[in-house]
C-alpha cells in the first residue's frame, strides 16, 4: 500500500511502554506464530520508507528476526516518562516531518484504516480514528503542527495526547468498530485475540501449521541444563507459546511397566502402542535407530509453536549452552560461534549473554526468534 499522502513516509512503532496492565511484557506476546513487536514492525516495513522504533530512556531492544525486516531506526525519547507523546514529539523534532503511529500492542493493524487515517492528514495536524466519543491516537497520523503544542505540554509535566486535540487541527474519523486497531491491555484482551485468530484459547491446541520452532540448551555434565529449561519454560508459556520439550537420554529407557495391559500389547508385537486417559497419553513405538531431533519435532509438536530440547549437544539445529563455573568443568561445550546465546555466570565474551537465573531475558529472546528457530 502506498500512503494516500505521499508526504507521510514515515511510521513510527510505540515501543516503550510497561505492559502493567497485561503483567508481561507486550511486546512479546505471540500471535499467530510471531510478536507482537515483530508483526507490527512488518506492517510498518510494507507501509512506509521510514520505520522507527519509539522507546523510553534507558530502555533498550534486540529486534532478533524483526532485524531483517529492514533498515530499523531506534530513538530514545528526548523527555522522560516513556509516554507515547514523548515517542511521537522526539520523532518529530527529529525529522521535521508528518509520520503515522502504531502502538507496538495493536493486535491487527488494518491497511484500510491506516490508509484512511493518512488521507485525512492534509491540512490539518492530526488525523485519527473515532468510535462515537472515543478516539484513537495511537492508531494516527501526526504533522509537525503538534510539535509545538506536545513540547509545551510535556515541559510542563503533560503527557496525555488528548490533551493535544483542542490546540490542533484535528481531523476525527468516524469508525462503527476498533476492530482495526483493537490494542492489547489486558490478558483477556490477548484471549479474545488468539481466538480471534485461529479459533483456540490461550492454552488451546491450534491447527497443525508449519513445523514449530526448535531449540536445545546444551551443556557439560552438571550444568544446570534442566534446572534452566525449568526457568525458562513458564515464561516462555507467558508470552502465548504452546511449548513442547523433549529430553535426550543416551541410553536405553523404559517408561512403561512390566506386566501392566499396555506392556503386555507390545510383548505381543506391536511396533507401536498408546497409553491414554482423560489427562495424559503416551506414544510408545520400537525404533530400529535413534530419530533425528528435526523429526522428532515435525512428527509429534505439529502445533505446537517452539519445542525446546535437553542434549542434542552435536546434532540440534539451534543451541543456547549454559555453563556454570561451579560444575568443574574449564571451558564451555560449544566452539565460538556455535550457540546462539549462552547462559553463564563466568566472565566469557558473547554477544548474546544471560545469568544463569535470567530466564526471562532468555524468553525474550527466544521469543524475537521464532522465525530463525523454525529453519531447521
Amino acid at each position: 500500500m502506498a500512503p494516500a499522502d505521499d508526504n507521510v513516509t514515515i511510521g513510527v512503532l510505540l515501543a516503550g511502554g510497561g505492559g502493567r496492565r497485561a503483567g508481561v511484557d507486550k511486546r512479546f506476546l505471540v500471535l499467530e506464530g510471531q510478536s507482537l513487536l515483530h508483526r507490527n514492525l512488518a506492517f510498518l516495513h510494507r507501509h512506509f520508507e521510514t520505520v522507527v522504533v519509539s522507546l523510553g530512556q534507558g530502555q533498550q531492544l534486540d529486534l532478533g528476526d524483526a532485524a531483517g525486516l529492514g533498515q530499523t531506526e531506534i530513538v530514545t525519547d528526548a523527555w522522560a516518562g516513556s509516554s507515547p507523546m514523548a515517542g511521537i514529539a522526539t520523532v518529530l523534532q527529529r525529522h521535521r516531518a508528518p509520520l503515522f503511529a502504531l502502538a507496538v500492542d495493536v493486535a491487527f493493524p488494518d491497511q484500510a484504516a491506516c490508509a484512511r487515517v493518512l488521507a485525512a492528514l492534509p491540512g490539518h495536524d492530526l488525523a485519527l480514528p473515532a468510535i462515537d466519543s472515543h478516539y484513537q491516537p495511537l492508531f494516527a497520523a501526526y504533522g509537525p503542527g503538534c510539535l509545538p503544542v506536545m513540547t509545551r505540554l510535556l515541559e510542563s509535566g503533560r503527557h496525555s495526547l488528548l490533551d493535544v486535540l483542542p490546540e490542533t487541527r484535528v481531523a476525527a474519523l468516524p469508525f462503527a468498530g476498533d476492530e482495526p486497531f483493537t490494542s492489547i491491555n489486558t490478558m483477556d484482551d490477548y484471549a479474545a485475540a488468539r481466538l480471534r485468530a485461529g479459533g483456540a484459547g490461550r492454552g488451546a491446541a491450534p491447527p497443525a501449521g508449519p513445523a514449530p520452532a526448535l531449540v536445545a540448551i546444551v551443556g557439560k555434565s552438571d550444568s544446570g541444563k534442566t534446572t534452566l529449561i525449568e526457568k525458562v519454560v513458564p515464561e516462555l508459556v507467558r508470552f502465548g507459546l504452546r511449548v513442547g520439550t523433549v529430553k535426550h537420554d543416551a541410553h536405553s529407557f523404559e517408561i512403561d511397566h512390566p506386566g501392566k495391559d499396555s506392556w503386555r500389547h507390545g510383548q505381543a508385537g506391536a511396533h507401536a502402542y498408546v497409553v491414554a486417559s482423560r489427562e495424559r497419553l503416551a506414544y510408545i513405538a520400537r525404533l530400529d535407530g535413534e530419530m533425528p531431533l528435526a523429526d522428532i519435532a515435525r512428527r509429534y509438536f505439529a502445533g505446537f509453536d517452539l519445542v525446546v530440547a535437553e542434549g542434542y549437544k552435536r546434532t540440534a539445529p539451534h543451541r543456547v549452552e549454559i555453563f556454570r563455573t561451579g560444575a568443574g568443568h574449564d571451558a564451555p561445550l560449544c566452539e565460538p560461534g556455535e550457540a546462539l546465546a549462552l547462559v553463564t555466570d563466568a566472565p566469557l565474551d558473547h554477544a548474546y549473554r544471560f545469568g544463569l537465573d535470567d530466564g526471562l531475558a532468555l524468553a525474550r529472546f527466544l521469543v524475537t526468534r521464532l522465525d530463525s528457530l523454525r529453519r531447521y
